[in-house]
């Protein structure tokens, strides 16, 4: 697979480095990672609008709808969209602030500029790679237990461009630390290395749940997901006293069909259980037919990132600056 990764990490750093970048009125605070699968993106993602917003700026979200039908530029509306048609995470990201479905983030970034909505930072989603639109801040999120694997580029390893590269385009990095207590594989050293090897902030993350999870105790549960690191979920389930009777895996953006639904459904009645998944996934449910019955059934976890106050700090810093150099920017 090396001279096929070869070739896929030198047209990654071509299509980054093609043409000349949109310069944004607006700040632009870009999330994304070095690597294919779950790294905590999405949550990654909400946590600095929220920020943002808490800095007095209005963050719209911009992405290009991974998984879902329409190019864009469309408005989500999480009331009437499918993730079919808009993706799974625009449907999330929508929930806490309007989101832009564009393929091509340049034309997105134009759009979001010329709504009049007076929007104070757009927050760009998975756009490490993407060379289009100027950014003021770009931060990367690691997977702690993960890091970047053998360190090889699709599809000899998990990479999406060499490492060198990617860390060129990163100004910070957060790394999704495990849980200690029963984690079945520790953290790697990519933290470590990083330290030495990067020289903006390094700054470490956990996924904490939100709201009452007192129904998760001793309940026996079919967990099931599609998402990148679905053992991260399940890990979280038992570390709240969740029992898991039975758990399904599912490939990440998994499009699920009525005949899924109707098995599941069968699963947790042969087990005398609940139903749980994440809220990624219960987004891809239609809420028609049998997927809108297994829809009606099962519960999520939702889950945030969340730093501690010393890392905090450097976040909203961060902010700050992008901001501030972002307004004179466009002034």
């Amino acid at each position: 697979m090396a001279p096929i990764a070869r070739v896929w990490g030198a047209a990654a750093e071509h299509r980054y480095r093609r043409g000349e970048a949109y310069r944004c009125p607006v700040p632009v605070v870009c999330v994304g990672n070095f690597t294919a699968g779950g790294t905590g993106k999405t949550p990654l993602a909400l946590l600095i609008a929220s920020r943002l917003e808490a800095l007095g700026a209005r963050p719209a979200f911009l992405t290009r709808g991974y998984g879902g039908q329409t190019s864009g530029p469309h408005w989500v509306a999480p009331d009437h969209d499918t993730a079919s048609e808009v993706g799974d995470e625009p449907l999330l990201l929508a929930r806490t602030a309007p989101t832009l479905v564009c393929r091509n983030r340049a034309a997105g970034a134009r759009v979001i500029v010329e709504t009049g909505a007076r929007h104070g930072a757009i927050v760009m989603d998975d756009g490490l790679q993407n060379g289009a639109l100027q950014k003021n801040l770009t931060i990367a999120v690691v997977d702690g237990r993960r890091g970047v694997g053998n360190g090889r580029v699709i599809p000899a390893g998990p990479l999406r461009a060499p490492l060198e590269f990617q860390l060129s385009l990163a100004d910070a990095v957060v790394v999704n630390v495990p849980e200690s207590s029963g984690e079945a594989r520790p953290e790697s050293d990519f933290p470590v290395w990083l330290k030495h090897h990067f020289g903006g902030p390094v700054m470490r993350a956990r996924t904490r749940p939100v709201g009452d999870t007192g129904w998760i105790v001793g309940q026996p549960l079919v967990s099931f997901s599609g998402i990148g690191a679905p053992e991260r979920f399940f890990h979280l389930i038992e570390q709240l006293g969740g029992r898991i009777v039975e758990r399904r895996v599912f490939a990440d953006h998994h499009a699920f069909t009525d005949r899924e639904a109707r098995d599941l459904l069968a699963a947790a009645r042969k087990h005398g259980a609940r139903l749980c998944t994440t809220e990624k996934d219960w987004v891809r449910l239609a809420p028609v037919g049998d997927m809108g019955a297994l829809r009606a059934e099962t519960l999520t976890l939702p889950i945030r990132l969340e730093l501690d106050e010393r890392d905090a700090l450097r976040l909203d810093g961060l902010l700050e600056a992008s901001l501030a150099v972002g307004r004179g920017r466009g002034a």
